[in-house]
């Protein structure tokens, strides 16, 4: 099959990468540039597990063809350290006791980013209308949204 050229920035740093057509974000994200915090869960966009910040907005990679990307910036887990410091809400979730399991975590960090970004004051329920497409297995929900809030009232 044949390959196509597809430049981005993910994680604030240029990436131009030789993929097939049909390959989705979330494989590009985890085999080419080794982003393993971006995780498959479902492979339908159902449970959230695989949600990256595109252009501003919380997606599901898994959804998404690498090659309908060109030119766009891509935001994942990975990015939100810095220097080696934790984003606040990275520190929030530790803080908060908001990680189980931690499957569910780097989706639901996405997502929370994703609102904080356009919204930085949201309330209880914004904060879980921006969390409906997050499934947490291990039902950590209130710690989750207290994490969010903390960060979310500062």
């Amino acid at each position: 099959m044949n390959k196509i050229t597809v430049t981005f920035m993910v994680n604030g740093k240029e990436a131009t990468l030789k993929v097939s057509p049909k390959e989705r974000l979330v494989d590009t994200l985890r085999e080419q540039l080794k982003l393993t915090g971006t995780k498959e869960g479902c492979s339908v966009g159902e449970c959230g597990a695989c949600t990256v910040i595109l252009d501003g907005k919380a997606v599901s990679s898994c959804l998404i063809l690498t090659g309908q990307i060109g030119g766009s910036e891509v935001l994942t887990v990975e990015g939100l350290e810095v220097d080696g410091n934790l984003d606040t809400l990275q520190q929030a979730f530790i803080d908060h006791h908001a990680i189980q399991c931690g499957f569910c975590t780097p989706g639901m960090l996405m997502s929370a980013k994703a609102l904080l970004m356009h919204n930085p004051h949201p309330s209880r329920e914004e904060i879980k209308t921006a969390l409906e497409g997050n499934l947490c297995r291990c039902t950590g929900y209130e710690q989750i949204i207290e994490a969010i809030e903390s960060v979310a009232n500062k």
